[in-house]
């Protein structure tokens, strides 16, 4: 007897994913070139495909519509991020609703409450709130999620995640510096919201005090601190500790502040202290002789995230895993 055939099969004949072929089903053709819909009729034909009613109920309730959550839009990182995430999402046949929480765990559980209305197909996150009980109801109601670039201490791991390598890259970046022989390390944070991938970097850096023997604090700013506020802190600390002093800014934002800061001050970066930043700010190559870097791929972290989640839309699974994007060093004379 004749096994039953599934949407799958006429996707894995036709060399096109699922959802291509559940657009084609439901005469959503744009975007879809002539080729393309030629060999679905013709798999269809030749495999006697008839799409069951539940079938065809699953796919008339799909939106192909997918969230995507940022913490703040004027943040290039963000910027960068959705541009990866569209790159794969709309060649697929989605639509994405960007939505700006502005690092506000209210505003992030407004957007989603918009998000379940919406009924979306699934859900992409940069987080704000620390606390995974914010995401719930996307679990319960079995949307697919995945959560990008900041961390949140109790997501399930079988929740997906797309990060960079946080806390081995900055255990790393410690031991580098300490090699290249400074005895203090001095890194700047900012906690704009409750999730945060500042957390591990400090971790890292920590560690490597630990095993390696220089000198590590952090400065933790808050909203609302200034550079006038940030500057006598550091110049406090520098003063107070003898040997070699390289302060590192934690996240791309910060570094702007840290350039102000030692225009106040009056420092030359490496001749008075060495100045590393955590992101991927090209431009500070034109800063001096250039800033070094501990550079994030924003763009790969997004299409991983886009990739992960149309794989559980398109198999209907529930579950994912994490997935950890490596950073590189990018040598500069600031040290």
């Amino acid at each position: 007897m004749r096994q039953h055939v599934t949407i799958k099969d006429v996707a894995k004949v036709a060399g096109v994913s699922v959802t291509t072929v559940s657009r084609y089903l439901n005469g959503r053709y744009d975007r879809m070139g002539k080729k393309t819909k030629e060999r679905i009729a013709a798999t269809i034909k030749e495999l006697n495909y008839a799409p069951t009613a539940s079938a065809r109920r699953l796919r008339q309730s799909q939106s192909h519509l997918v969230g995507l959550l940022v913490g703040n839009m004027a943040n290039p990182f963000s910027s960068l991020l959705a541009k990866g995430i569209y790159d794969v999402l709309q060649p697929a046949g989605y639509d994405v609703l960007l939505m700006n929480t502005n690092d506000s765990v209210t505003n992030e559980a407004r957007a989603l409450d918009r998000l379940y209305t919406q009924q979306v197909d699934g859900i992409i996150v940069q987080p704000s709130a620390g606390e995974f009980s914010q995401f719930q109801t996307a679990i319960d109601q079995k949307i697919p999620l995945v959560v990008v670039d900041r961390e949140i201490p109790d997501q399930p791991a079988t929740v997906g995640k797309v990060t960079s390598t946080n806390q081995t890259s900055c255990f790393d970046l410690g031991k580098y510096l300490a090699e290249q022989g400074y005895q203090n390390i001095i890194s700047v944070s900012a906690r704009y919201a409750e999730a945060s991938g500042q957390i591990p970097r400090i971790a890292g850096l920590k560690k490597a005090a630990e095993q390696v023997g220089f000198n590590y604090l952090n400065i933790a700013t808050k909203k609302g601190d200034t550079v006038t506020d940030l500057a006598p802190k550091i110049k406090q600390w520098v003063q107070s500790l003898r040997g070699r002093t390289v302060i590192v800014s934690l996240m791309g934002p910060i570094l702007f502040d840290l350039l102000d800061v030692f225009k106040i001050l009056k420092w030359q970066f490496p001749d008075d202290v060495g100045l590393v930043s955590f992101d991927d700010w090209a431009w500070s190559r034109f800063v001096g002789e250039g800033i070094f870097l501990v550079q994030q791929d924003m763009e790969t972290m997004g299409q991983l995230a886009a990739k992960k989640l149309l794989q559980q839309i398109e198999t209907g699974s529930d579950q994912s895993w994490p997935s950890f994007i490596p950073v590189k060093m990018v040598p500069a004379p600031s040290i």
